[in-house]
């Protein structure tokens, strides 16, 4: 059973980097097919598709490499189930200096730290990726 699926899938996606793997498949959810949107927006992954495999569905991500090397170079899971991370707008921070990017719940959706502060709405901090 698995407590954090968020943390699962990102875990996945380190891993899968880490290994030189191409794509990486992972239980597909909502919030994930939406966290994969916002990598692909971001050119972080390469790209994504919802495959039907019979049972509950897979989200296969297609991972994205320079030089041998994975462009998502760090994930990291900020909101956990057991300590939630909330910030208002003007709290969202920049990560590696706008290099990077924070991954936001909002009332608008699952949104990029660039595009919150566009939207001027906080929320709950999901991830950090860089």
């Amino acid at each position: 059973m698995i407590t954090d699926p968020i943390a699962d899938m990102l875990t996945r996606l380190r891993n899968a980097g880490g290994a030189g793997h191409r794509w990486v498949d992972i239980p597909v959810s909502k919030l994930k097919v939406e966290i994969a949107r916002i990598l692909k927006e971001n050119h972080f992954v390469f790209n994504y598709k919802v495959l039907d495999d019979g049972m509950h569905g897979l989200l296969r991500v297609y991972l994205k490499y320079h030089e041998g090397q994975p462009v998502m170079r760090h994930l990291e899971r900020v909101s956990r189930p057991g300590r939630r991370r909330y910030v208002a707008v003007e709290d969202i921070p920049r990560v590696r200096n706008g290099l990077g990017l924070a991954i936001l719940s909002t009332s608008r959706g699952l949104l990029s730290d660039r595009g919150a502060r566009q939207e001027k709405v906080g929320g709950e901090l999901m991830a950090f990726v860089w």
